[in-house]
């Protein structure tokens, strides 16, 4: 279940749970494709990635996300933005959501960089007007010069970045999603991502951040979510979870342990 409505807490999780289909044999030649086609049980896993997961995060939170690959942490953010829709429990989020969860996710690959400002901002819920209004800060944030008119399949991963990240902000939501997107920007870009998270901090926004990097995770987030076994193995400060993750990080050993857990 998903809905969108107003007041606090700006994003509840009630027993949710996410499952995936995990394929672990694929056919090789056309008769064995035909064969699995009626044994689909056979080469098919269901995994749950997340289970009886409950949490409140409130206006003005920064919250970090961290766990091993694979824990669910992009999950957990998907379910948030409505892209996954959890196989059990109640999501409610309040407010307007923007999210860079993956690089290039929402751009047309045809379509120019000036051209997906308006298609991202249509798919956020400006209007026309609105995104026309926005442009200009947009591209000038951006920083991509006059690769801006150019189709975005020729752009790098660190200029979906730029596009990616100077819409959301721009959009100005009440709630902003990110998943190791700033890994991939430059030194120059990332300062200038992180100034621009601070003042959506100070406004009082509500930013979930995934990221394997516990250094940015300490710098931006007091609460920190620890994902791990298909649930929220800690929640708490950052100073509190982090150590604990890394040293659970070094004596563990390899993910299939988690998956079997």
């Amino acid at each position: 279940m998903f809905e969108t409505v107003s007041d606090n807490p700006r994003i509840l999780f009630e027993n949710v749970e996410h499952r995936y289909r995990v394929i672990f044999e694929r056919p090789d030649t056309l008769r064995e494709t035909f064969v699995h086609m009626f044994q689909k049980s056979s080469h098919f896993k269901e995994f749950t990635v997340l289970r009886n997961v409950s949490l409140e995060i409130h206006s003005g939170e920064t919250v970090g996300v961290i766990g091993r690959n694979g824990s669910g942490k992009s999950t957990l953010l998907k379910l948030i933005a409505g892209i996954f829709r959890a196989a059990r429990g109640k999501i409610v989020v309040r407010g307007q959501v923007a999210s860079l969860i993956e690089l290039g996710a929402g751009f047309h690959p045809e379509l120019t960089g000036r051209e997906n400002i308006e298609l991202n901002g249509l798919l956020l819920g400006l209007t026309r007007r609105e995104v026309a209004q926005r442009e200009a800060s947009i591209v000038e944030f951006a920083e991509l010069g006059d690769f801006i008119d150019v189709p975005v399949k020729q752009y790098s991963s660190g200029m979906y970045m730029r596009l990616g990240f100077s819409i959301a902000v721009e959009v100005d939501p009440d709630i902003l999603l990110i998943d190791e997107i700033l890994a991939v920007g430059d030194a120059y870009f990332r300062e200038k991502c992180l100034a621009r998270i601070a003042d959506f901090q100070q406004a009082g926004k509500t930013l979930v951040l995934v990221s394997h990097d516990t250094g940015l995770i300490q710098q931006l987030c007091d609460r920190v979510l620890w994902i791990e076994g298909a649930g929220i193995a800690a929640d708490g400060p950052a100073k509190e979870v982090i150590p604990g993750y890394l040293q659970a990080l070094s004596s563990r050993g390899p993910l299939d342990a988690v998956i079997a857990s």
